[in-house]
């Protein structure tokens, strides 16, 4: 088997959330890769999801837990099925996606050719407003706890198109190498939603290995579909738990601070920014 056809996991992990898992899986379906294999973990669902996608997508893997085991612990456990199954990568996606037909081969190809890096991500767009960038490379500073997409709700354009290394990789869609994946010990389950992408990031850095934005893999987001919206009162709670979490595990003292001081400025200025952009919608 060739490179190019070494076998691909692509891991969506779903909660009581058929009807986007089913239109995620509906745009994989389009995916021209011979080596791609599909498995859906499904966390403990209790609203029949695992039987309704066995049945419509009877091609792909499914795996049930007993529990939900949050986006990190679900991940995790189809990485570990990969891994016994001889996968050399897998791509973790968010069910709350749809996918280009051709997003997998330019998220693999770096990979394949340059062993200095550990995860790729493509350029992620809003679903809603599908010509606004959702995610285009990630910034982090953990001296001011800032943590942020880059361009997010801007307008698409030639600056986004370029590839770069970048200080974070969204869980919402990376690619990473099974052994690198396994080698940093996967996602931190304890932070349950939020900030494990930015941890695993961090920690891939530590190790020596880099991140690489590639622009030509193209994604589309519901964004926020399992938290209320990005100004729902769940996801705002586990959103900062979370980034408080990660700042204390990695010892950016300076970076709680900031970030406990700056949070109501930057919560009035995130709201205004969402409110902004819904209404051109």
């Amino acid at each position: 088997m060739s490179d190019s056809e070494e076998t691909v996991f692509v891991i969506v992990v779903n909660w009581n959330n058929v009807s986007d898992t089913v239109r995620c899986l509906q745009s994989l379906s389009s995916v021209d890769y011979s080596g791609m294999r599909v498995m859906v973990v499904d966390n403990g669902s209790t609203d029949g999801s695992a039987g309704h996608i066995r049945h419509h997508f009877p091609q792909h893997e499914i795996l049930e837990l007993k529990s939900n085991r949050g986006f990190g612990g679900g991940c995790n456990a189809g990485h570990k099925v990969a891994l016994e199954k001889g996968a050399r990568y897998v791509v973790f996606l968010n069910n709350d996606t749809v996918v280009d037909p051709g997003f997998l081969e330019p998220l693999i190809a770096p990979l394949r050719e340059r062993d200095e890096l550990a995860v790729t991500v493509p350029r992620i767009y809003f679903m809603t407003r599908p010509d606004r960038i959702w995610y285009a490379g990630g910034e982090v500073n953990l001296l001011t706890g800032r943590i942020v997409h880059r361009g997010i709700r801007q307008p698409d354009g030639k600056r986004f198109g370029f590839p770069f290394e970048t200080a974070y990789a969204t869980g919402c869609c990376l690619a990473v190498r099974v052994s690198d994946f396994n080698d940093a010990g996967g996602f931190d389950p304890s932070f349950s939603m939020y900030a494990e992408d930015v941890d695993l990031s961090l920690r891939m850095q530590e190790g020596g290995k880099k991140i690489l934005y590639v622009p030509t893999s193209k994604v589309w987001h519901r964004v926020s579909a399992s938290g209320g919206g990005e100004l729902g009162l769940p996801r705002l709670w586990k959103k900062n738990r979370s980034i408080l979490r990660l700042l204390v595990k990695h010892r950016a003292w300076s970076g709680i601070f900031f970030y406990l001081l700056l949070a109501p400025f930057r919560l009035v200025q995130g709201a205004t920014a969402v409110h902004d952009f819904t209404r051109g919608e």
